[in-house]
């Protein structure tokens, strides 16, 4: 089986990475490391899912903004306020220990699918 991992990479694109996901026998973890890599992938998944399932639900309200903007014909990119909502969560994020480019990277990709979302909103008043 073959797996994509897309890595961003800075003053580059993102680049696609193919893993084939074999090992060999010398590389393979002993028995209570593959133990405690499941256990720990296991959490992995669980907190992927919750991002996603919190990523739906901004997306949601994502929407309902985008109307009220296309309803008042107020811009979609309001900069200003992405300025404060970067800044907010990038100090947010050294209470868990995140760095500012780690933060601020995906808060522009947050944004990025914001805007497009609000612009097809805004497109369909």
């Amino acid at each position: 089986m073959k797996y994509y991992v897309y890595l961003f990479a800075s003053k580059r694109n993102y680049l696609d990475m193919g893993l084939n996901g074999s090992q060999s026998a010398s590389d393979e973890p002993d028995t209570n490391a593959n133990k405690a890599l499941e256990i720990n992938r296991g959490k992995i998944d669980i907190l992927d899912k919750k991002l996603i399932e919190i990523l739906g639900e901004r997306e949601r309200v994502v929407k309902e903004i985008g109307i009220l903007k296309a309803k008042n014909n107020i811009p979609a990119l309001q900069l200003a306020r992405f300025q404060q909502v970067v800044a907010k969560n990038i100090e947010e994020g050294k209470k868990y220990g995140l760095s500012a480019t780690l933060v601020t990277e995906v808060m522009n990709a947050i944004h990025k699918e914001s805007l497009r979302i609000e612009e097809k909103v805004m497109k369909g008043k």
